[in-house]
């Protein structure tokens, strides 16, 4: 496995060793104690999800404020430009985006923690993603920053496209006007086990989970 960093330093990019020979290939597509060792930290994944998207859609920018998710993400058919935006206010990269090509070529995955934003734009003609996440999926407390927020200056590779997007994203919120993380409440160890519980968030999150 090989670990690459971003420039977000808890966003990385994860390259799997893989074996191919004439009759194809083999890879170990995760590992959990080589991933908590990568990462250097422990987290433990409870729900894996796949999309399949055609060309040109985009997805997200998604989030939760209560059950934050980590996503491990990987495309196994296509490629995807695949996009983190750090919300966590207070964090020296808040506002910050880093955004990489994944595709079933390049065998690559994106570790997205707790405290971002994750989205992503279809390349090929058909994409599907599979991503591991660390929490379970709260429909009331789901949240999305819209695509195109000039605040957030993702150069997303659209070609001058106008990409298609469901209602709910195309309805998404502005960083100004979103529901965001506190940096601080990110530093605790226990903060994946806090933010199951309302009555443990902080403030700002309880309220934004309740509306």
């Amino acid at each position: 496995m090989q670990i690459t960093p971003t420039k977000i330093p808890e966003v990385v990019i994860i390259e799997p060793r893989v074996f191919q020979d004439e009759r194809g290939f083999f890879l170990e597509s995760f590992n959990q104690r080589a991933f908590d060792e990568a990462i250097v930290a422990s987290y433990s994944f409870v729900q894996d999800n796949h999309s399949s998207s055609a060309a040109n859609i985009l997805r997200g920018l998604h989030y939760q404020v209560k059950q934050a998710q980590g996503k491990l993400v990987r495309a196994v058919v296509g490629s995807i430009y695949d996009v983190a935006v750090d919300i966590r206010q207070g964090s020296p990269t808040f506002g910050k985006s880093v955004g990489k090509i994944l595709s079933a070529e390049n065998k690559k995955q994106l570790w997205i923690p707790p405290g971002f934003a994750h989205g992503f734009y279809v390349l090929s003609e058909t994409a599907d993603v599979l991503y591991k996440a660390t929490d379970f999926y709260s429909p009331a407390d789901e949240r999305c920053l819209v695509w195109n927020d000039p605040a957030l200056s993702i150069q997303w590779p659209t070609a001058g496209q106008t990409p298609v997007l469901s209602d709910k994203d195309a309805a998404g919120e502005t960083l100004a006007s979103a529901d965001l993380f506190d940096y601080a409440d990110f530093s605790r160890a226990d903060f994946s086990q806090a933010n199951s519980d309302p009555a443990n968030l902080p403030e700002n999150l309880a309220e934004g989970a309740k509306a």
